[in-house]
């Protein structure tokens, strides 16, 4: 469609080549996929068939042609179904590949949305494991949940009848379950840049300063991808109002979703490299502070655990031009993609070991009639100054 409009408005303001038509002559002509320049009176005109329909023909490219007569065009002949045949069916293997493909990510994201809730249940319930660092990874869950929710209701929108075409089709429904889909991938990506650089606060000042930066990160990763997202959206609306805005081949437009991301997957990697090399330094056995080594140790882990685990697949696919490899593309983004929350919720949560220690705790204490756990979740310890003050498990 956007190859289209952009053909139209350059046939419809290109120069005329046959200098101004005669009465009797036919002027410059857009039939909606080809343009016809002017042309006299008898005379016959021959076009190739368009250069979209090539990936779609059944058959080598013919030729159309049309006769300019003293009433104007004449009809194409042949016409265009018989000059230009493309398929009208997709054929049974990639039907069979792509109802795989559905199927391995509808799983991947139930999945996903499941261990997700169960996972920011578990955060949120103990109130010893409540503190800005799981905080954070709560709103990571909530990216991953809001994002596979928002492409179930895509597909629902887009695919609710088989016959639709989606050339043509365009209503709001579809359109903003586009923008949901567009705006939580973006957020997806901020709060992973959010926990590079709130795990750079940590390192870099004192673990009790850490807090102080948590609400400018929170309207960080939830206000800078509303932005970009609203100026996309009034873009689309007065610039590229077609079909249902998920066509983004050949739009500049895109830039305003896709190069955020670019950006902080590139601000990612610098910062998990400067963590490293941070962590590097705080675990030399020289100048370790064995008071809060563990807490390092903890925050190393989750770090090397970031770094093959986000940005890395993105940077290979995005530049990657969007229809090559279009099949194995699917196979990675979606399928693999899809299982994508689950490891984080497994990684970050069900085999944390604080969680652990937490439900061990109130399991046991249950099992053998203790203190219920959320009667001795805040403790005190003297401080160097010998002012009491409350610690967790954060």
């Amino acid at each position: 469609m956007v190859e289209l409009k952009k053909k139209e408005a350059e046939c419809l303001e290109a120069p005329q080549e046959h200098g101004n038509a005669t009465s009797p002559g036919c002027k410059r002509t857009w039939d909606k996929l080809l343009c016809w320049p002017e042309a006299d009176a008898g005379e016959i005109l021959a076009l190739p068939c368009p250069n979209i329909l090539f990936h779609f023909m059944k058959e080598p490219a013919g030729m159309i042609k049309r006769n300019c007569t003293k009433k104007g065009w004449s009809d194409p002949f042949p016409p265009y179904h018989v000059a230009c045949p493309v398929e009208d069916e997709i054929p049974l293997e990639e039907q069979s590949y792509f109802a795989t493909i559905k199927i391995i990510y509808t799983v991947g994201y139930s999945v996903s949305i499941t261990s997700l809730t169960i996972a920011v249940t578990v955060l949120i319930a103990f109130r010893r494991l409540r503190c800005p660092r799981n905080y954070i990874h709560v709103q990571l869950f909530f990216t991953f949940i809001l994002k596979a929710i928002a492409i179930f209701i895509k597909d629902a929108v887009l695919f609710q009848e088989e016959g639709i075409d989606h050339c043509s089709f365009s209503t709001t429904e579809c359109k903003i379950s586009v923008v949901f889909c567009h705006y939580f991938m973006m957020t997806n990506f901020m709060w992973l840049l959010v926990e590079a650089l709130y795990l750079n606060c940590l390192l870099l000042s004192s673990l009790s300063h850490g807090r102080r930066y948590f609400w400018w990160l929170v309207l960080f990763g939830w206000g800078f991808p509303t932005l970009f997202t609203l100026i996309w959206i009034l873009t689309k609306f007065y610039f590229e109002d077609t079909a249902c805005w998920d066509i983004n081949q050949g739009s500049p437009y895109w830039w305003l979703i896709k190069g955020p991301i670019i950006i902080s997957v590139g601000v990612n990697f610098v910062l998990f490299i400067n963590i490293i090399r941070i962590l590097l330094k705080k675990l030399d056995p020289r100048q370790i502070n064995f008071n809060n080594s563990s807490q390092y140790r903890r925050l190393s882990r989750s770090t090397l655990l970031l770094i093959p685990l986000f940005g890395t697949h993105y940077i290979v696919f995005n530049f990657l031009p969007e229809y090559t490899s279009l099949g194995v593309r699917l196979y990675l983004e979606l399928c693999i993609g899809s299982f994508q929350g689950f490891i984080v919720a497994v990684l970050y949560c069900f085999l944390n070991q604080e969680v652990q220690t937490e439900i061990g705790r109130r399991w046991h204490g249950k099992r053998y009639g203790l203190v219920p756990v959320w009667r001795r979740t805040r403790w005190t310890v003297p401080s160097s100054s010998g002012v009491k003050m409350t610690t967790s498990v954060c």
